[in-house]
């Protein structure tokens, strides 16, 4: 029968991971109201990204599904995939390296 797309995503809510890395930056988190994207992220009350496609695993979501190694593998490749937009701080791909991966 038929699988939604979202699966990975849908009903696990915020890990603990990206839970405890928004603390450390000093913004507040909440599952998207964009349909398509996992994440919103506040800071003083405003939207300033919504991050993380739902149709994509993230770091927290494969390390509980296949472990630490394949996790850790996973989060190499994608920071040198991002690596020319990931270090400007205050975009959406910034906060997606730093909550997510």
């Amino acid at each position: 029968m038929y699988e939604p797309i979202y699966k990975c995503f849908e009903g696990s809510g915020i890990s603990a991971y990206s839970k405890r890395k928004a603390k450390q930056l000093g913004v507040k988190i909440r599952e998207s109201k964009q349909p398509k994207k996992k994440l919103d992220v506040l800071h003083d009350g405003d939207v300033v990204a919504s991050i993380g496609a739902k149709g994509y695993k993230d770091y927290p979501t494969h390390l509980k599904e296949k472990g630490k190694d394949f996790a850790d593998k996973r989060r190499i490749l994608y920071k040198k995939r991002h690596e020319s937009t990931r270090h400007k701080v205050g975009t959406p791909s910034y906060y997606a390296d730093q909550l997510l991966w």
